[in-house]
């Protein structure tokens, strides 16, 4: 089987998996940190290499006030139970992508412990999570750096400023929950990846959907534009 050799998931649905089965928005938010840590187990057995998960949007912060507290006491759980894995059970790389400086300091000092200690692992596969992440507010930072640099860029030296500068394009961007948008994910990286689109919301899906995503991809032909 071709296998992606990075594969993106914007992870949509857990409030509509929530109404459906009469759970808490939070509950929602809840099974879906829960497919997460499915998902990087089944990556990694696959031996694919980059995966990068849509957690957390700019346009995120726009919710309520309670559902985003609940959201970051949920991260704060998930980086635990990601930091056990990445030393333990699943030995993978964490790194995290977005704007760190918008959340307090608790959780910056957690997604910085993770990525160093990951960093120190026997790792075949990297896991990126971008969180308070948008792909124009990683294009405008890339710029300024630029700017700040005085350099004129070409397309490979500004990739190189950008907050995915060290993760391949996706080969393949999943969404779930039936929208077949973007949303500001990946702007600049997802150019010529493939799309698909799934149904189900993130917090349904099993082993045999993140089989069924490879199974697509090898269906693919990918031409890059030629």
């Amino acid at each position: 089987m071709t296998l992606p050799t990075s594969i993106g998931f914007i992870m949509d649905g857990n409030r509509r998996f929530a109404k459906v089965n009469n759970l808490s928005t939070l509950e929602g938010h809840r099974r879906g940190a829960d497919v997460l840590t499915d998902s990087i187990r089944f990556v990694r057995s696959r031996g694919i290499s980059h995966a990068v998960y849509y957690a957390f949007s700019t346009e995120n912060w726009k919710r309520a006030p309670e559902e985003v507290s609940g959201l970051m006491a949920i991260f704060k759980e998930a980086l635990v139970t990601m930091r056990k894995m990445a030393k333990e059970e699943t030995p993978v790389r964490v790194r995290f992508i977005g704007t760190r400086s918008d959340f307090d300091s608790e959780l910056q000092t957690a997604m910085t412990e993770l990525e160093t200690e990951s960093a120190t692992t026997v790792y075949t596969t990297t896991i990126w999570i971008a969180l308070s992440y948008g792909g124009r507010a990683e294009i405008v930072a890339g710029v300024n750096e630029a700017i700040i640099r005085g350099e004129t860029v070409t397309e490979e030296s500004f990739s190189k400023l950008l907050w995915t500068a060290e993760l391949p394009d996706p080969d393949i961007i999943v969404r779930t929950s039936g929208e077949e948008r973007l949303s500001n994910f990946l702007t600049w990286k997802s150019v010529y990846s493939e799309l698909y689109f799934i149904e189900k919301p993130w917090p349904s899906l099993t082993a045999e959907d993140f089989e069924d995503i490879l199974s697509e991809y090898e269906k693919r032909s990918r031409r890059h534009g030629a």
